[in-house]
């Protein structure tokens, strides 16, 4: 039903409504979910987010009776266009992702389609004490659900063991088209609650049709179906074979929701071996890496995983060199990961297959990776890759399409050979990554999609590229599904017969043709529907500058925004910071992907956000997120929705009234210039009981103390004398250091003179932050421009700044604001307190201050995700410190975020993502690090008995005696 038939879709809404579904059709929840991670872009009619399985069989009822097809996504991971439907969308993520029960003994689970892969495998490894998990590790695992695996049929770097989701599925429970509730197993497919009759009937005919379908071609099925390890592409209709037990459960893993909606899955479990090593081997290109995988394969390994040089040089280049530790020489690398119970045998493996792999003269390096940090940062890099190879470091950009055939592992590498030479022809570049141990690659390609050329050059690449993949004996797709990207294709790959059995199968289930239409059987086009088609040339006039993007047409603020392409880390529970807004409310809205794709409807000018700077979608979507810079190092392809956000709000409050909390927290670098000459009456005013409610009025929460202001006095005394002008290092006291804890830069002064170093003391500039984060840019331009001519004297003094979200706005946004060369030259000189403690520590100095053994810190957002996520960690060890335990996660205070009125439910959600917790298993006595402010408060808030320190006053000399 196409979206201009507002009659079905109200009276299906209001259907839907008064059944207690929970169902929106909301501009905003269009544009989050009219996108999936592939090249396409389909608007819905409605979402809908079901709390069990009677909800699901509500909607696909209300659906049918009006004629509205159905499309079921879990995290919107999809590469091939899977999750993404004209009808109505079902989003299990949200609320159906419970574990309902783990047997160890049977290694069986039963697990709702909502479930995030690694929950599942975290649920499993403690319910069985790590002797068991599921199989299934795609590199999206970390946001990809159960649901999405068997819809896809996912595999993952483990697959060279443990095989195809398909392997693990036991049994399904699904609701069909018809609404009825079926139960597939592995001989047969019943009515999941007997009593059912209409079930039942269902279940005969389609278990009929079934077994009739298989015998009459039984032939096609076993001599085109299940040849090669990945074979994912078409239905598995070879589980429906007799040899094969008339498997419907496997037969349905990889239909992607053509077929039945899964609301419940069976699932086997594996042992997990007690010891593993990871060998990393280096090679001069991927296709010498190729051509050992045979060799590799005869050592039982558990992963064999592939990448090349340019996602490497990517992940250095955002994230910094130490993003990527323990590889050894060479421009493309296999990932060996050998396992075992005994570890003397699997490094006898390992010394053994480096020795064969040597003889055959292709290994450029080897090494046996142990320490568990640089496994993790490798591990990092290979599940990245989809993000990092789609915007490399020379600014281009790189596209799926073409990124999921497979081939015997034998016949790899002169496939390779072969695809590199149509690319040449075609004259584009391609970023290869993959399982190699399963012969599956992911080749990620230059494409054009934003002109009609480059769209043809892509639709001719990719039909040549599928009959070269079918020449080899290979599979179109080997883990993502066809999808809109292939399914178009399988004629290709596929006689006539089968081709005709996969629409009577998909028949058989969906008469009516409502389930994910357009996908395997009556294939839309693989080139229509192109998300960058139809995105009409405009400048968007901006203050901010996105020099990262100026070397690709249209580039600017249209083309930052088009960065995120979907592979959703930023809905990642574990494993860096972002995004905590979308952990806290688990909701689309709420994660850097959601505001992403409002403000990429919005750049195209879609009828769902038609109304540009002033769209209303786009500021609530915006609404929640805390600035905190995170996704700017930890999505893979480099969202900043943090300047995104200041950006709009600049433009869309243009000529309105602001939130109060932009005035009373946007402006406070002006108001503290005069706190200090009022301090002790301010503070007697704010300590007062009736003061709290009085903060509304500024917008601020009635549930935070306000802070104490330092007086004239107190700023005299802590900053003293100490300072030295025209010394070797300016410590800058930023505005939070002055109007707050001026202790701070006096034991920041005193620390980088016992260092070795003549530190003078800046309280005349100020970074804007607060300007910033509130979307004042003219203002906070002004400010910058004045900071950066006071601070460009003509020398290369090290800028030290003590507030760290203070120093990343002078690093990042300072040059990306004000386009000078004084402003680049200021930004490259800026440090945080912790690099400069680093810094002199690795110079030879040895603090003199008595320093405990163990320290907690608040690992802060903008430091980690400007300076580097291990600064504030190796500043500590830099010093001596030996046992550092990290809270690595936003506060949720995040400047004015925590303390706005409207904020402040979410700012304590995000506390609990890590700050909280970590402070209730840190003793009491033990020392707190809170080198932000915001951080410091939101300590104080939790835990008000606790002090927590900055690094400098843990450093000051003046403690050691």
């Amino acid at each position: 039903m196409p979206p201009d038939s507002p009659t079905p879709l109200n009276d299906l809404t209001t259907a839907l409504t008064a059944l207690g579904v929970d169902v929106d059709s909301s501009p905003r929840r269009i544009a989050e979910y009219s996108f999936d991670a592939s090249n396409y872009r389909v608007p819905p009619v409605a979402v809908t987010f079901p709390r069990d399985s009677g909800d699901v069989v509500a909607t696909v009822r209300a659906c049918r009776r009006h004629g509205i097809p159905v499309t079921v996504r879990g995290g919107g991971t999809s590469m091939a266009g899977n999750a993404i439907g004209r009808g109505v969308v079902i989003d299990f993520s949200r609320h159906m992702r419970r574990v309902v029960s783990i047997d160890a003994e049977s290694r069986v689970a039963v697990v709702e389609p909502g479930i995030v892969l690694t929950d599942l495998q975290r649920a499993v490894r403690t319910a069985s004490h790590g002797g068991l998990t599921f199989a299934p590790d795609p590199s999206s695992q970390s946001r990809a659900t159960v649901g999405g695996a068997i819809g896809n049929d996912a595999c993952g770097n483990h697959s060279v063991r443990h095989g195809r989701t398909a392997d693990h599925v036991v049994s399904l429970d699904l609701v069909t088209a018809s609404g009825d509730r079926l139960t597939a197993t592995r001989g047969g497919l019943i009515a999941t609650d007997r009593d059912d009759r209409s079930a039942a009937a269902e279940a005969d005919r389609i278990s009929n049709g079934l077994a009739a379908l298989a015998a009459i071609h039984s032939a096609a099925f076993r001599r085109e179906l299940d040849r090669i390890p990945r074979q994912v592409s078409g239905y598995h209709l070879a589980h429906l074979l007799p040899e094969r037990g008339f498997d419907i459960a496997r037969a349905l893993v990889g239909a992607e929701g053509t077929c039945a909606v899964v609301v419940a899955a069976t699932v086997s479990l594996v042992p997990v071996a007690r010891e593993a090593r990871l060998l990393c081997l280096g090679y001069n290109d991927i296709v010498d890496a190729a051509r050992d995988t045979l060799s590799i394969l005869e050592f039982d390994p558990a992963a064999v995983e592939g990448i090349d040089s340019a996602i490497v040089d990517t992940m250095r280049h955002r994230r910094g060199d130490g993003s990527v530790a323990g590889l050894p020489d060479g421009r493309a690398w296999l990932y060996v990961e050998l396992d075992g119970d005994d570890l003397r045998q699997v490094d006898a493996r390992c010394d053994a297959l480096v020795a064969r792999l040597r003889e055959a003269k292709r290994l450029v390096a080897a090494r046996v990776v142990s320490d568990s940090e640089e496994r993790a940062s490798l591990w990092r890099v290979r599940e990245d890759g989809a993000g990092l190879s789609s915007r490399l470091v020379d600014g281009s950009e790189s596209w799926g399409g073409w990124e999921d055939s497979a081939v015997a592992p034998g016949r790899l590498a002169d496939y390779l050979v072969e695809i590199k030479a149509l690319l040449a022809r075609f004259a584009l570049t391609g970023v290869i990554y993959g399982h190699l141990g399963a012969g599956c690659m992911h080749i990620r390609i230059d494409f054009d999609q934003r002109t009609d050329e480059g769209r043809s050059t892509m639709a001719r690449f990719i039909r040549e590229a599928a009959a070269l993949c079918v020449r080899f004996g290979g599979s179109i797709s080997g883990e993502h599904g066809d999808g809109r990207a292939r399914s178009e294709l399988l004629s290709l790959m596929y006689s006539a017969t089968v081709i005709a059995a996969f629409a009577q199968f998909k028949t058989l289930w969906d008469r009516e043709r409502m389930l994910n239409p357009g996908i395997i059987t009556e294939p839309a086009p693989f080139a229509d529907d192109l998300a960058l088609d139809g995105v009409r040339p405009r400048t968007w006039q901006t203050s901010f500058q996105f020099d990262e993007d100026a070397s690709v047409p249209a580039a600017g603020f249209a083309h930052a925004v088009q960065r995120c392409i979907g592979v959703g880390r930023c809905r990642a529970a574990t494993g860096g910071i972002m995004c905590p807004s979308f952990r806290a409310t688990g909701d689309e809205t709420d994660s850097t992907r959601g505001r992403a794709r409002g403000l990429q409807e919005m750049v195209r000018s879609s009828a769902t956000v038609a109304d540009g700077w002033r769209s209303e979608e786009v500021r609530a979507s915006l609404d929640l997120c805390l600035s905190c810079k995170a996704c700017s190092s930890d999505c893979p392809v480099g969202v900043d929705m943090a300047t995104y956000k200041s950006e709009f709000f600049d433009h869309y409050y243009r000529g309105r009234i602001r939130p109060m909390s932009h005035y009373s927290l946007g402006w406070l670098p002006v108001w503290t210039r005069v706190t200090p000459h009022v301090a002790p009456a301010l503070n007697r005013v704010s300590g007062a009981s009736w003061a709290r409610p009085l903060a509304t009025l500024g917008g601020l929460t009635r549930h935070r103390a306000i802070p104490k202001f330092a007086s004239r006095k107190r700023i005299r005394d802590a900053l003293g004398t100490s300072g030295i002008d025209g010394g070797d290092a300016i410590v800058l006291a930023d505005t939070f250091t002055r109007a707050f804890r001026p202790e701070v830069a006096g034991a920041a002064l005193r620390v980088l003179a016992e260092s070795g170093l003549r530190p003078e003391c800046r309280t005349d500039v100020c970074c804007g932050l607060t300007w910033i984060s509130t979307g004042q840019l003219s203002r906070a331009k002004r400010t910058l421009a004045r900071t950066a001519r006071l601070l460009d004297d003509g020398t290369d003094r090290p800028i030290v700044v003590l507030e760290p979200s203070c120093a990343a706005a002078l690093r990042k946004d300072l040059p990306e604001l004000i386009h000078s060369d004084g402003a680049a030259r200021v930004a490259a000189r800026v440090r945080s307190f912790s690099q400069a403690v680093r810094a002199q520590a690795r110079a030879g100095w040895t603090p003199s201050a008595v320093l405990p053994d163990a320290v907690t810190v608040q690992t802060h957002c903008h430091e980690y995700s400007v300076f580097g996520a291990t600064s504030q960690r190796d500043a500590l060890r830099a010093v001596g410190v030996g046992a550092v335990r990290e809270a690595t996660g936003c506060c949720g205070v995040a400047g004015n975020f925590g303390f706005e009125r409207d904020h402040y439910s979410i700012s304590m959600k995000v506390a609990e993502q890590a700050l909280a917790p970590t402070l209730r298993g840190t003793p009491e006595s033990a020392v707190v690090l809170t080198d932000g402010f915001s951080c410091h408060m939101q300590v104080r808030q939790l835990a008000p008995t606790r002090d927590p320190l900055h690094l400098a006053q843990l450093l000051d000399p003046r403690t050691a005696g």
